[in-house]
Order: C-alpha cells, then sequence, then structure tokens
C-alpha cells in the first residue's frame, strides 16, 4: 500500500514540476525541489522498509551526485544531457542555488512524510 501511495504522490510531484516550467511566478529553484521530492519517492518505493531518514539522506546523496556529475563534460554524457529526457534526469549545468533547492525540497518531503507518518502511527494507537 505504502508504494501505490508514494507512486501517486511522485506522479503529482512530476506533473507539478513540468507545470513549474510554464509558470513564470514560481521561484527558479521550485522545479529543482521538486524533482529532489521525486527522487525521494522513488527511493522509498524501491526501499519501502527502510526509514524515512535513511531514504531522505540517500535521496538527497543521489541528488548532489547528480549536480556533481554536471561538471563531466564526457562528449556522450553531453550529448545526453542535451536530449529531453537527459535534460530532465540530469540537468544541464552545475550550479550551487540547485543543492540549496535540492536540500529544501528532501528537507520538506522528509518533514511531511514524517508527520503524516507520526499521526498515522497516533490513530491506529489510539
Amino acid at each position: 500500500m505504502k508504494r501505490i501511495v508514494y507512486i501517486l504522490l511522485m506522479v503529482a510531484i512530476v506533473s507539478l514540476g513540468l507545470a513549474s516550467r510554464r509558470v513564470a511566478w514560481l521561484p527558479v529553484g521550485c522545479g529543482d525541489a521538486l524533482w529532489a521530492m521525486m527522487m525521494y519517492c522513488l527511493w522509498r518505493i524501491a526501499f519501502v522498509r527502510r526509514t524515512l531518514r535513511w531514504i531522505a539522506l540517500c535521496s538527497l546523496s543521489t541528488c548532489y551526485a547528480v549536480e556533481l556529475s554536471q561538471l563531466i563534460r564526457w562528449p556522450w554524457l553531453v550529448s545526453f544531457r542535451s536530449t529531453t529526457v537527459g535534460h530532465l534526469l540530469l540537468g544541464q549545468g552545475f550550479l550551487w542555488t540547485d543543492l540549496v533547492a535540492y536540500t529544501a525540497g528532501i528537507l520538506i518531503i522528509y518533514l511531511l512524510t514524517h508527520c503524516v507518518a507520526e499521526l498515522l502511527w497516533l490513530r491506529r494507537s489510539e
């Protein structure tokens, strides 16, 4: 059941992320924060029994690794990044501000999922 919830959450986040590229009033880092939230959902879907803290650390590490990989200029990797899929998955150029946006996105989704998990746990114990 948890996987289905996170799959649906991920679909909603991806939809918001794609829409954020067309909405001018949203801050630039919003899309990056949503991308990090999507990464959190992917890790949670794959490792549903792990703690939320572990999921947050793994997803943040993945986001940082992808951002740092943008410093690598191998021709085949640059070519892949120039495609739509490559751009959406790996980005284009390294920015320190992206690391801040990833951290904010992971923190937000971690706190949300942690609070929801606490509320559900409290309901079950009553």
